[in-house]
């Protein structure tokens, strides 16, 4: 104790520094100026965010003295210690959402909690779309129907916008439309006049646009007005059904899966969303072609993944390409640099599914396996905890959760391996139902403290799943 009090403030800060959350929590026990010392806001605000990149800043900056980083800390470590577990019904609560009375298309959150959520305050609600025609918004921890829209045609998409809280969706007809997500009323209607189109929201700086590939190639929407902004040609004859936007904002992907002589496209999102007229957006094809699935690794600014393949079943690589702008005085020029390739040998004739965590993890979907690879190529880890195929995932930075036609999810965890760095770790499955009431899950979808997923009933009338983590 007495050395404790013959060190000045800032030193004892500094030293804490060093400690874990349980022993920063253990000495601030011994006196009253190591107290003061591990209560240091900053000790607490620097584990979060060495823990937790996309924590809400601005929330507990602009907090009233009753939240605190390390309130912040200790209430989500909690939070995912229960979403670790997950083993008993002590750790959640699973609420059933029905009400629609056709195929659930496809559902997103609207308000969760996020990078743009309170984790104190936020309510998750969910929006799902169905072939009934109508779209409804569900609070999922009451599991109850906060609105619906008027019947339509069947709908066929489905995508939120959180930051204007709009909901958009397609239906049979090609009509697009814009709802309100507080109230679900119809802002705006588009007739894009085809029933197969692929939509993608897009946020520039302080606007919003909405990406729609189809066969005539990509339009490019206001959100949530709807007006156009301009067209562009992807390919001839072919339907551009894969649309992905990059982390930095500047790269828009577009491709087809449906010929394998056909190259993705990357286009440069200043010329989408602020065309000059009499020019073409600026555009770069990719050296690869037939494109089986795409995605960008999140913790890079603009770098691509692409599966692709000649047609043969057992010839399927997986390249990488970092995209830049090469500026001269008189113009700019898209570039793609290839920085890594690799052959995959999948076991199954099913489509694979892509996606990635940070800068060098790529998650591979491969019939009811689920595989993790560097950039270089290593399997650094091979899952099959389900009995018949995967059919949707859902990846952040603390788990990831697969779904699956023998209606259960599986849930997994991140951890850092000494030999191999980041890899996962299996943790538990999550039970849909009844196999004589549903064909399986169909789709899944997570915030920080729900796991939200759709299942196929039997009767054609799907419901929605949602398993709340409490804190």
């Amino acid at each position: 104790m007495e050395t404790g009090r013959s060190l000045p403030l800032d030193c004892l800060i500094v030293v804490f520094s060093l400690l874990q959350d349980e022993d920063l929590i253990r000495v601030s026990t011994v006196c009253k100026e190591w107290y003061y010392a591990a209560e240091t806001p900053w000790l607490w605000r620097r584990m979060c965010l060495q823990r937790w990149s996309f924590c809400n800043i601005s929330q507990l900056l602009s907090d009233t003295g009753t939240h605190s980083w390390k309130g912040y800390y200790l209430r989500r470590s909690h939070l995912e210690m229960k979403m670790k577990s997950g083993t008993s019904c002590a750790d959640y609560t699973c609420k059933s959402l029905r009400g629609h009375k056709g195929k659930v298309i496809g559902f997103a959150y609207l308000a969760g909690n996020d990078s743009f959520s309170d984790v104190w305050k936020s309510v998750p609600i969910v929006c799902s779309a169905s072939t009934d025609g109508t779209v409804k918004a569900w609070d999922i921890q009451k599991g109850v129907n906060l609105w619906s829209s008027p019947v339509q045609s069947p709908l066929k998409n489905i995508i939120v916008d959180p930051v204007q809280y709009v909901v958009v969706t397609s239906d049979s007809t090609g009509t697009i439309k814009t709802w309100k997500g507080s109230t679900g009323e119809e802002v705006a209607s588009f007739e894009s006049g085809l029933s197969a189109i692929t939509l993608l929201l897009f946020n520039d700086k302080n606007s919003s646009f909405l990406m729609v590939g189809s066969i005539q190639g990509l339009l490019v929407l206001t959100c949530p007005a709807l007006s156009e902004v301009s067209r562009h040609a992807v390919f001839d004859s072919f339907w551009a059904n894969l649309l992905l936007s990059s982390p930095d904002r500047k790269w828009i992907l577009a491709t087809s899966k449906e010929n394998n002589d056909l190259s993705p496209k990357v286009f440069y999102s200043e010329t989408l969303c602020n065309p000059v007229e009499n020019e073409e957006g600026l555009c770069q094809s990719l050296p690869v072609t037939g494109c089986c699935a795409a995605v960008f690794l999140p913790s890079q600014n603009a770098r691509v993944a692409v599966i692709h393949t000649n047609g043969l079943f057992s010839n399927k690589t997986i390249s990488v390409f970092d995209l830049t702008i090469k500026e001269t005085k008189y113009k700019k020029k898209p570039e793609a640099q290839q920085v890594a390739s690799f052959q995959l040998q999948p076991c199954h004739r099913s489509d694979l599914m892509l996606e990635a965590r940070g800068s060098n993890n790529l998650l591979v979907v491969d019939g009811n396996y689920l595989k993790v690879y560097t950039l270089k190529g290593e399997l650094v880890a091979n899952f099959e905890d389900h009995i018949e195929p995967i059919s949707a995932l859902c990846v952040d930075c603390f788990r990831v959760v697969t779904a699956s036609r023998d209606l259960s999810l599986r849930v997994l965890t991140w951890r850092n391996d000494k030999q191999h760095g980041l890899t996962l770790e299996s943790q538990y499955h999550l039970l849909g139902g009844s196999h004589t009431r549903s064909r399986g899950f169909t789709n899944v979808a997570c915030d920080y403290s729900s796991i939200v997923a759709s299942v196929e009933s039997v009767d054609g009338k799907d419901i929605l799943k949602a398993y709340t983590f409490d804190f």
